[in-house]
């Protein structure tokens, strides 16, 4: 359990837990975890379970973990036991990107953050790396129907951890528009992108790294240049991926129930991710878990190194 001290505020407008102002005051390793992974993609109770295993996993990965959400009005950076316990619980708490971010603000909402919010509230305290399961992108189908995280990623600086793009997207399609945007996308140890349930999306990318060292001197050179985000995509050992016909089928069978059921927009992601876990009976969400689990212990890591550089000048 954090501290119960009064918090901290590292930026305008944003309460940092104690724990994590200290370490962003001494220059220490912080990773940025969103919330809307707790409450709207994973079910109750395993959530808040999740919860404490993620922040666990960034620990050992030598890093603060910095879970964010609004609450009341107030973005908070780090949350207390009580704050995720009030996270996971809530089912009507909203869903917060970067648009609904001023409303939420202004008229004293409570939300939970998707990629994009949370990119932009970590930038804004401070923190350079952030750990996800996968990012939004351009739906398939719908060329016209693509995720707020690709343009939030252009403009933030930050090392964004992930397990590719979410399964229920257009891969290629996604990758082309980062490129568009100039966001550095590199591999972790191989150019396979990942397909967050599965190891290989079928795509490629140009670069890889070959340590969190190495991710953190890209980020390094990256901020140097341009405002922008570094994605790492850090795919599943292939023994621990979801079986790729079950992965096929339940995918199609959740995008065709949510077409059915007339699901559009924001909508379709918990829609089709809670079909998926009740098609595959859970093997889906085990599967997700890991990843997150992965990509977290990774990202504390690449932070612990981003900090190792800084104090090294």
């Amino acid at each position: 359990m954090q501290p119960s001290s009064p918090p901290e505020r590292p930026s305008p407008g944003i309460v940092a837990s104690p724990e994590v102002a200290g370490a962003l005051r001494a220059g220490g390793p912080v990773v940025a975890l969103e919330s809307t992974l707790l409450a709207h993609g994973l079910p109750r109770p395993d959530n808040r379970t999740a919860a404490d295993d993620i922040e666990a996993a960034v620990r050992r990965g030598g890093a603060v973990p910095a879970t964010i959400a609004v609450l009341d009005g107030v973005p908070h950076v780090g949350l207390t036991a009580g704050q995720v316990d009030r996270v996971c619980a809530d089912p009507d708490l909203a869903k917060l990107g970067v648009r609904d971010l001023p409303v939420a603000l202004a008229t004293g909402g409570s939300g939970a953050t998707t990629v994009s919010s949370t990119a932009l509230l970590a930038a804004r305290a401070g923190i350079g790396v952030f750990a996800t399961g996968g990012l939004g992108g351009v739906h398939r189908d719908a060329p016209f129907d693509e995720s707020a995280d690709l343009v939030a990623l252009a403009r933030t600086s930050l090392v964004v951890v992930c397990a590719g793009v979410k399964s229920i997207l257009d891969v290629p399609a996604t990758l082309e528009r980062l490129e568009t945007l100039s966001v550095t996308v590199v591999g972790y140890r191989t150019t396979t992108f990942p397909g967050f349930y599965v190891a290989d999306s079928g795509s490629t990318v140009d670069w890889a790294v070959d340590g969190p060292a190495q991710a953190a001197a890209v980020f390094a050179a990256r901020r140097r240049l341009t405002p922008g985000a570094v994605v790492v995509a850090n795919p599943l050992p292939p023994d621990e991926e979801l079986d790729r016909e079950l992965h096929d089928q339940v995918i199609a069978d959740a995008l065709a129930a949510a077409h059915a059921a007339g699901v559009r927009g924001r909508a379709v992601t918990p829609f089709v991710l809670d079909h998926l876990h009740r098609a595959s009976r859970g093997a889906t969400l085990a599967v997700n878990v890991r990843l997150v689990l992965r990509n977290a212990e990774l990202a504390g890591e690449i932070a612990a190194a981003l900090a190792a550089r800084s104090a090294h000048g």
